[in-house]
């Protein structure tokens, strides 16, 4: 039969066994190491016109992703274009859970939002207020989950286009200044026109992608 002495160390010993438990339990996610990708924005007449950068943060199922980019266009000295913007993005696992947005061209500033409402994605833009799929993406191309959508959501308007992606050829492309091999996938809307351009290396890292506008090809390429 145990002392009284031996009774309290056991229930002693059984508390600090019962606290180690509940602490190992309630242990926080695994955090990833944040990623920066930074990008020199080129136009195909205009040249070299800014930098987009797009910096990635996961704990667990969950990732953030801020976007940042400034872009201007200039002539003699003159800036003939300018166009800033700051947006954020939060994922939980392969669906986009909030988005928010501000993009300021030539001094007029055009706020996005979004978030998750049940089965849909709840859009406020310039163009009114709308509801998306839930597996709505939008085009910005930080990973390959970009290229899991059928429906794609430009950030800086907050329009909804229909697309298509098509897979490619594996290519060399000159890449922070080394050779880097690297797949192409097109993504155009459903009418056939074709929208973006990406070029994934074997990580799944986006290397390189550019925009078919109006005015001409618009192209990003990793740098740092």
């Amino acid at each position: 039969m145990l002392s009284r002495a031996a009774f309290i160390r056991l229930c002693s010993i059984i508390s600090m066994f019962v606290v180690a438990v509940s602490v190992m339990g309630s242990a926080p996610p695994a955090s990833a190491a944040p990623q920066k990708f930074v990008y020199q924005i080129r136009h195909s007449t205009y040249g070299r016109i800014g930098t987009y950068t797009n910096s990635v943060e996961t704990t667990g199922d969950r990732t953030t992703v801020t976007t940042e980019g400034r872009i201007a266009v200039s002539i003699l000295g003159i800036v003939l274009y300018r166009q800033d913007f700051d947006r954020v993005e939060r994922w939980v696992g392969e669906r986009l859970m909030s988005f928010q947005g501000l993009t300021t061209t030539n001094g007029r500033a055009f706020e996005v939002k979004g978030e998750a409402k049940g089965k849909n994605f709840a859009v406020d833009s310039p163009n009114g207020s709308f509801m998306a799929p839930a597996m709505v993406r939008l085009a910005n191309p930080w990973s390959a989950d970009v290229l899991k959508g059928e429906m794609m959501l430009t950030p800086d308007r907050g329009q909804l286009e229909d697309v298509k992606v098509n897979p490619g050829e594996v290519t060399e492309l000159a890449i922070k200044g080394a050779k880097v091999r690297a797949r192409r996938y097109e993504i155009a809307r459903v009418t056939g026109e074709r929208r973006y351009e990406i070029w994934l290396d074997a990580e799944g890292t986006p290397v390189m992608f550019n925009v078919n506008t109006r005015r001409g090809m618009v192209t990003f390429t990793l740098t740092s």
